[in-house]
Order: C-alpha cells, then structure tokens, then sequence
C-alpha cells in the first residue's frame, strides 16, 4: 500500500519491496545526520502488521517462538522468531502486548504467510489472529534513549508526519542500520540461516525459557560453538560509483565464500554492506563482491556466534 507521505516535498520512491514508501527527501545524508542527532522520524508504513488477542496470547507465543512471552510487560517492545524443526528462521517480528492483545509487524509481504502458519498452530487455544492494514509503522529517533517504533492509524500520517517531522527517508534508516550490523529477514539472510550466524542470540533469541521448534540446533551451536556462517559488515571500495547488487558472491581469490545481502552509502563510513560469509574466513582477508574490493569489520564473533556490535 503506498504510503501517503509520498506527496511531501522532495519525496523520491524506493524500490524493490521498499517501493511504497520514499527513499529520501532530499538529502539521504543530512536525513542520516538528522536521525543520529535524535530528531526526525521514518516512514515504514510498508511494513505489514499483526494483532493478536485473546487469553492465551502470551503463552501460545511462548511456547512456538524464540523469545520468552510469559512475563512480558505492558507496552515493552520484544523481538521474536519462528524456526523450523532444522533451526532455520522463517519468520521474525517485532511488537508490544498492551494488556489485550499482542501487536506486531513484520516485513512487507510476509504477514500473510506469518498469519497462516500460526493459524495452523492454533489448536484448542484461545487466540485470535488478524492483519491490521489500517495501523502503519514508523521508526523514531530519540535523543539518548533507544529509537521508537510507533503503529499510526494510516488515515493520520499525514499529521503524526507534521507533528513528529521531520521526514526522514529508508536510505537514511538502512545505512544506520547497516552499520550497526543489524540483520533484515529476507535480504541479510537465506533459508538457511540459524539465528546464531546472524546476531539474533540475546536480542531476538531467550536461551532460557523451555522448549519450541528449532530449539535444539540453536541451543547445541550455541553451546559448542563455530556456527557455520558469521554476519559481517563490509567496507567497500569507495572508487566504484555503485553499490552491490543483492545476492551477489562474495570472493576470496577465485573461490565463493558469501553472500552480499544489504548495502547502503553511509554519510561517514561512505558505502557499506552486510554480507555472510563463511565462519573459517579469516576477519582481514581481503575480499571482492561484484566487482568491487571489501574489507571486513566484525558484527558476529565467528567461534561463539554473538553480536559484538551495539544495536538500537
């Protein structure tokens, strides 16, 4: 659904699943200068969101997903994921229980395919699921505090817009993203990756809470350690006028070692990407992903699987 802040002055389209929304207004650097001074907001009304209510919303939760649900506090925003039996993330969301009900969101286009599956895990318990294409997400900075997300009733962006501005675009929000090392489900990751390889351990991951599909493989990497890939982050040659494309090889010598997933052009570290490499690269060789030499800085510590760089 195309957001209406669209029609704000200077707004320019993203691409891609990001289409809907802008890209910048104007400037994707100063957008990134002013969200790092902690004003500004961006608009992620793409993104696709979910209610869940009913008494036994918490503990269903609890027991299918990654993150502990049982003692969630009112309005506290937690980050959870759905593995296969294999370990493998399939889906992942963010959102907050106000006292009746769980409301999250997800990336666009995966409610759907998010709903249906827990639909199928509803059974005998008392939990109802809806999409909820009316509210729309955005993402705001704050001064000293972690950044915010809030869920808007669509109708009002255009006044949460005025009142919360100014507009910042997606470029200004994925480059700090990126270099904070901070994974997007779809882009940074493959159908393969474990929650271990990518940082989600801690933050979207609770290694303390009892069992749910998929527990198994994170728990034993985990414990033993060396999961087979590591997040990292990406320095790219700053003298090609071009970005990497997604999905493409990362090289060492002749051989495929990765995958380059997200990248941007970061108003300091000049352009930057995530990629997945194997965990037996050794942190300073020297790369080339699409033509276009790299260097590594470290997200994920390849023997125990842990972010080593702050998030939001």
């Amino acid at each position: 659904m195309t957001s209406p802040l669209l029609d704000l002055p200077g707004a320019v389209a993203g691409d891609g699943i990001d289409a809907p929304v802008a890209a910048h207004y104007g400037s994707f650097n100063g957008e990134q200068r002013t969200l790092e001074s902690g004003e500004g907001f961006v608009d992620l009304s793409h993104r696709e969101v979910l209610r869940i209510e009913g008494p036994d919303r918490l503990s269903w939760l609890h027991n299918l997903t990654t993150q502990h649900f049982l003692d969630l506090a009112p309005g506290a925003w937690t980050q959870a994921l759905v593995l296969s039996p294999q370990g493998h993330v399939e889906h992942a969301f963010e959102g907050y229980d106000d006292g009746s009900a769980f409301t999250a969101h997800t990336e666009p286009g995966a409610g759907a395919a998010l709903v249906e599956w827990l639909e199928r895990m509803k059974f005998m318990t008392r939990v109802e699921l809806s999409l909820v294409p009316d509210l729309a997400v955005t993402w705001r900075a704050v001064t000293d505090q972690p950044a915010k997300y809030d869920l808007v009733p669509r109708d009002q962006l255009p006044a949460y817009a005025e009142a919360a501005g100014p507009a910042c675009g997606l470029w200004a929000f994925e480059a700090l993203r990126i270099a904070r090392g901070e994974p997007r489900l779809g882009l940074d990751t493959d159908h393969r990756t474990i929650p271990n390889e990518v940082g989600w351990i801690g933050r979207a991951v609770h290694l303390d809470k009892g069992c749910y599909r998929g527990q198994e493989t994170v728990a034993r990497v985990h414990t033993l350690g060396r999961p087979p890939r590591r997040l990292t982050l990406l320095h790219l040659d700053g003298s090609e006028n071009r970005l990497p494309a997604q999905g493409a090889d990362v090289l060492l010598g002749d051989k495929v070692i990765g995958t380059v997933g997200s990248s941007a052009r970061h108003h300091e570290l000049g352009p930057i990407a995530l990629a997945l490499l194997k965990r037996n690269v050794t942190t300073d060789a020297e790369l080339l992903v699409d033509g276009i030499a790299a260097a590594q800085e470290v997200v994920v510590d390849p023997e125990v699987g842990l972010h080593v760089r702050p998030l939001r």
